[in-house]
């Protein structure tokens, strides 16, 4: 019994794509508006201003940032805009929301700037469990963005995969 053990799945022309290598590894840092309101419940322009003015960004620097409200407190638009023309210079990104919804639209960004030409015509297997929850939508987003391109469409791990797709 000397027969050469083949390790099939290295060989088949199978591409894996593990959307885990596309969330966000940068530090995710919350802007809170709720520190800089008037007892908590009311945005004076002046105060706020000032405020906004005298804060340290360089906190900020090079970190996705999630604005956010964490009261129930009626904050006009022009506030999240101010917001933003402080942190857009120092930050990697500004996103409205909660951590998890910024963690989100940074997998989203990076998945609509994965270059699929490289995925023309080829079998893909969208890689499923691993150590970093990746929500539905990332799943969904990926599908789409490569139904157009790719041969095959498959869901798993190369040794045990869910047909998604296959072209005609």
């Amino acid at each position: 019994m000397s027969e050469k053990i083949v390790n099939k799945v290295a060989l088949s022309p199978l591409l894996t794509l593990d959307l885990e290598e596309y969330y966000p590894k940068e530090e995710i840092k919350t802007f809170d508006l709720k520190p800089y309101l008037f007892m908590e419940l009311i945005l004076k322009e002046k105060d706020f201003r000032a405020a906004l003015l005298n804060t340290d960004w360089s906190i900020y620097q090079d970190k996705i940032i999630a604005v956010t409200c964490t009261v129930d407190a009626i904050i006009p638009i022009w506030a999240y805009m101010l917001v933003a023309t402080y942190l857009e210079p120092v930050a990697k990104d500004v996103i409205m929301g909660n951590e998890k919804k910024a963690a989100e639209q940074t997998l989203l960004k990076k998945i609509q700037a994965i270059n699929i030409d490289e995925y023309t015509d080829k079998r893909i297997v969208v890689k499923g469990c691993g150590e970093i929850p990746i929500g539905d939508f990332a799943y969904m987003e990926i599908t789409k963005r490569l139904r157009p391109v790719a041969k095959s469409i498959m869901y798993g791990e190369p040794c045990s995969t869910v047909p998604v797709y296959k072209k005609k």
